[in-house]
């Protein structure tokens, strides 16, 4: 994997899973791969993936079951909420990116209505 050098590993991870579980790539209540797994998977040290894992379930996430390992959570309402957030900071850092470029709201919405209809 490529990470970042200027944001933690963990933080970068936490962000993959929570992209993963948003779009359903991950679905309510599926068993994640054991820590050691994960962490193969992600070409990192055990302790970092325990770290991003950690991080995920006070976020509320994923949980644990005792002897069965750790779960997305149950709560699609928890998982709409944090979908509904990401679109909007990736809305909101593309209006960002295209009035820096010179454009006006009403350009990038125009643009935007344009893309739409491209896909007709």
């Amino acid at each position: 994997m490529e990470f970042n050098n200027n944001i933690p590993i963990y933080i970068q991870i936490v962000e993959q899973i929570k992209v993963k579980i948003i779009s359903g790539v991950l679905c309510a209540e599926e068993r994640l791969p054991s820590v050691r797994e994960f962490a193969i998977q992600m070409q990192v040290n055990p302790n970092t993936m325990q770290k991003a894992l950690t991080e995920l379930e006070e976020l509320g996430l994923i949980f644990t079951e005792r002897t069965n390992g750790k779960f997305v959570t149950k709560d699609k309402g928890l998982i709409e909420k944090y979908k509904a957030e990401y679109a909007k900071e990736l809305s909101e850092k593309y209006f960002e990116n295209m009035l820096g470029i010179g454009y006006t709201k009403k350009q990038v919405l125009d643009y935007l209505k344009e893309l739409k209809g491209e896909e007709k």
